[in-house]
């Protein structure tokens, strides 16, 4: 394995799979198992998921919503998204604990650092919900600051596409993917990778960012192996 500990950013989306909205339990189910394969070469596993698929507190403040208020319920929503997440991997015997940066004791345990990263050498996933636990920073955000907190080696972004272009290949069918870029040229051609504060962090820290293809079966465990699978952010700009 090319990596031994690493952080796996789910977006809230991705678990509604085909769905307008909320969960669809068969993509949570095949989600789980490619963490599952993971976990099997003994590489330490931290997820940090969103709660698109239920609630938007952008969109939500958008439409009048106080947006400190939105972005607490979003919090909540990746609470349950963690859960759901919990229940799919422990079905097929992978033990793991849901952290939450909100206080939810009944239902998961509160973040501490040190116990994440105890959690994660006895062979456990932990998956961060509620965010960071304030408004106004997004679960990317979260994603990158978690990796930094636990010593993750890399950050896996599993999104709809293969990686990022340089312009949004739905609607313009000659944008090129990028095979690696640096942070700077994200940053500056504002690629939406991750959100500014994310990236920033994930330069400080020098902690690489893949971009790549969630629902094609596989891709978590070959970009374990260091596989080329979609987008690297951190090393030189090449357009592929």
């Amino acid at each position: 394995m090319t990596y031994q500990r690493i952080l796996l950013k789910l977006s809230g989306e991705a678990l509604m799979g085909n769905l307008g909205y909320g969960i669809d339990p068969k993509v949570v189910a095949e989600i789980a198992e490619d963490i599952a394969q993971v976990v099997a070469q003994n590489v330490q596993v931290a997820i940090v998921v969103g709660g698109g698929n239920i609630f938007r507190g952008v969109q939500a403040s958008a439409k009048g919503m106080d947006r400190a208020t939105a972005d607490y319920v979003g919090m909540i929503a990746t609470v349950m998204n963690a859960m759901t997440l919990q229940d799919a991997l422990e079905r097929m015997d992978v033990p793991t604990r849901v952290q939450t940066a909100i206080a939810m004791q009944e239902v998961a345990e509160p973040y501490i650092r040190r116990r994440a990263i105890r959690h994660l050498e006895l062979g456990r996933v932990v998956i961060f919900g509620a965010g960071s636990g304030n408004p106004f920073f997004t679960t990317d955000t979260t994603a990158a600051l978690r990796a930094a907190e636990i010593d993750a080696q890399v950050i896996f972004k599993a999104t709809k596409v293969d990686g990022v272009y340089d312009s949004d290949p739905v609607t313009n069918p000659n944008a090129r993917r990028y095979e690696s870029l640096n942070y700077n040229h994200v940053l500056t051609n504002d690629l939406r990778v991750m959100d500014g504060t994310a990236i920033a962090l994930c330069k400080e820290n020098n902690i690489p960012i893949v971009v790549f293809n969630l629902f094609e079966r596989g891709n978590i465990i070959r970009a374990v192996k260091g596989e080329k699978v979609g987008t690297i952010v951190g090393g030189f700009c090449d357009v592929n």
